[in-house]
């Protein structure tokens, strides 16, 4: 995420990253340890104006770790193969 974040300053393509949520937040909630809740990411997500672009970055880039648009790994991957 923190990379994203620097990208954000020299890609217009990324602006939307700034007025994201886990971008006031840090990365921590979103990037949890194998095994580690997701919830505090989940429900700063449901409150983030920008979900919906977020989810739509993820799943164009395939962002395989953390959590995007509300979503975890393993959520995007189901999403990607039910919407096959």
């Amino acid at each position: 995420m923190h990379i994203d974040m620097i990208t954000t300053i020299t890609s217009p393509d990324l602006a939307w990253q700034e007025e994201a949520l886990c971008a006031q937040t840090g990365a921590d909630f979103f990037f949890p340890e194998p095994g580690s809740s997701v919830r505090e990411a989940k429900r700063i997500c449901g409150m983030c104006p920008i979900r919906s672009a977020c989810l739509e970055y993820a799943l164009d880039n395939d962002e395989r770790f953390g959590v995007w648009g509300g979503l975890s790994e393993k959520e995007r991957l189901e999403l990607r193969r039910t919407s096959r």
